[in-house]
């Protein structure tokens, strides 16, 4: 087995190709959450100002750019790559860089290659995804009621999403629905939205609101702890805990009446951060280490004066050696703003 990356100076030699990326407490980063775009067709509420100013085109990767930071990260130990956005599935011509990533599944070098997606363009998109090796996707839904899903999303059609989740269930995809738990919005949906999305064979993962960027409304008044949810379930359901993981921070359970599974992600109520494995690059090729930390490292700079990969390896070992040991989300009524600046759409769903 290949030696960890050791932080070194910029100017010697670059790690070997193979090494893994390993954080200052032991943890392997085989996990890379890419964002391909600040854009997105939806405003939902509890993530975007309705009027964003997004990043002019100049300051993006190309695709091209993209497939090679991505190539690096998967050379030196990342197994999974997930494209999110802003909606990913804005981005012009995306499906090159789906098809372009699918040969390091082909060679065994990557295990997954997966989407977080609002499910707008899946109808378009969603044979091709599979014909790329896309095996699952994420669609972001918090409700099935129209006029409701047009009230969070602001701009979204929620039979366009309908349509795209029949075209991605056709494709064989398999579909995890990811829906945000809004107090006073949507708690009372989550028993019918659980029902529903097992009764077609789709897992759901229910997430508590994140303090990530400036909005219109207040979080702390949007906030729903997950732990009021499960206990408020357990009173319907039976709830069998399974040690399941796909990489990400849910925490599943079985679902007895319906066979289904039920994830949680409490960045909140009960961190995840004990066996974090992921990073995630922004559009721009901002590294950063922690979605609940400011800290971030610039590999467009070396991506761009280099025609080999050597200083782009070697920026992001050393800035593995940063990677904090957890986030400091808090939402306080007190504290009229977010923990992080950032949109959720600038560093990726």
């Amino acid at each position: 087995m290949s030696e960890p990356i050791i932080t070194r100076a910029a100017s010697e030699a670059a790690p070997d190709a193979g090494a893994p990326l390993v954080d200052p407490f032991g943890r392997a980063i085989s996990y890379l959450r890419v964002s391909v775009t600040d854009r997105c067709d939806f405003r939902c509420v509890y993530c975007m100002s309705e009027n964003m100013t997004f990043l002019p085109k100049r300051d993006l990767l190309t695709l091209e750019e993209l497939d090679r930071l991505c190539s690096v990260f998967v050379r030196h130990g990342v197994r999974k790559l997930r494209i999110t956005g802003g909606e990913p599935l804005v981005r012009r011509d995306i499906m090159t860089l789906f098809r372009n990533l699918g040969r390091h599944l082909e060679t065994g070098a990557l295990e997954e290659l997966t989407v977080t997606t609002n499910g707008s363009q899946l109808a378009r998109h969603a044979a091709e995804l599979a014909a790329c090796g896309v095996r699952r996707i994420n669609v972001s839904m918090d409700t099935l009621d129209a006029d409701k899903f047009r009230a969070i999303t602001r701009w979204g059609d929620l039979g366009r999403v309908m349509e795209g989740l029949d075209a991605a269930q056709a494709a064989g995809l398999s579909v995890k629905i990811n829906a945000v738990a809004l107090k006073g919005v949507n708690e009372d949906e989550i028993e019918p939205m659980l029902e529903w999305a097992h009764g077609r064979g789709m897992d759901l993962t229910l997430i508590e609101v994140m303090p990530l960027g400036e909005i219109e409304t207040h979080r702390v008044d949007q906030f729903l702890p997950l732990s009021q949810v499960r206990a408020r379930l357990m009173d319907r359901y039976t709830l069998a805990d399974l040690p399941d993981r796909t990489g990400g921070p849910a925490r599943y359970v079985r679902v007895a009446e319906t066979g289904g599974r039920l994830g949680f992600i409490t960045p909140m109520t009960h961190n995840f951060c004990e066996s974090c494995n992921r990073v995630r690059l922004t559009c721009t090729g901002t590294l950063y280490m922690c979605l609940g930390q400011e800290d971030a490292a610039d590999l467009r700079t070396p991506l761009r004066q280099s025609e080999g990969d050597a200083r782009v390896a070697q920026a992001i070992a050393d800035a593995i050696t940063r990677k904090p040991k957890g986030h400091d989300f808090v939402i306080d009524r007190r504290v009229n703003r977010p923990a992080v600046g950032r949109h959720m759409s600038v560093t990726g769903g």
